[in-house]
């Protein structure tokens, strides 16, 4: 598995039912989203596949021995606020669990940091990334981000009980290579 062979594609609706297991299996957890951990298949499609200017891509690799391509990560990218806010970015990101450690959370940071300031944000902002997530925090300071802030015992941890989540930001300029 090599992120110089994944694809990051829009995802369309044709999508779900394969994004599901990896979706499901992330929210699950409980160890990352605050999202219910026994979410619906269909409330799960309609936050996940939410109209513009919410925007959904999916990474997915080449099966060596069948035929399409494996869904291996996804992120969603929307206005951070509303209105006089939308100028800055959000996004949430999921990699299936067998996917980790192999670079596709980096390819999709850089893509969707690339994709948010080819349609005019101007930041990013993640409100809510737990403290526990030590690879997603080191991923995202790699890529330029900035602790801003802590909120203390914000996130529900499921097997750990309450912890602190950070708020992470970065301007879009000067992205990295």
């Amino acid at each position: 598995m090599s992120p110089h062979d994944v694809r990051i594609r829009p995802a369309v609706e044709a999508d779900w039912p394969a994004l599901w297991p990896l979706w499901h299996a992330v929210v699950a957890a409980g160890d990352t989203y605050p999202y219910d951990p026994d979410t619906t298949h269909e409330a799960g499609k309609a936050r996940w596949l939410a109209p513009p200017p919410h925007e959904t891509w999916v990474a997915e690799l080449p099966r060596p021995d069948a035929e399409g391509d494996q869904m291996v990560g996804t992120y969603q990218l929307r206005p951070n606020q509303p209105h006089l806010g939308d100028h800055v970015a959000n996004a949430g990101f999921m990699v299936a669990p067998a996917a980790r450690g192999h670079g596709i959370g980096r390819a999709l940071g850089r893509h969707c940091l690339a994709r948010a300031a080819e349609v005019g944000y101007r930041a990013m902002q993640f409100n809510l990334v737990v403290a526990t997530n030590t690879a997603s925090i080191a991923l995202w300071r790699s890529l330029g981000f900035t602790r801003i802030g802590t909120v203390p015992k914000a996130f529900r941890h499921l097997t750990l009980g309450d912890v602190d989540a950070h708020i992470l930001h970065r301007f879009l300029t000067d992205l990295p290579d």
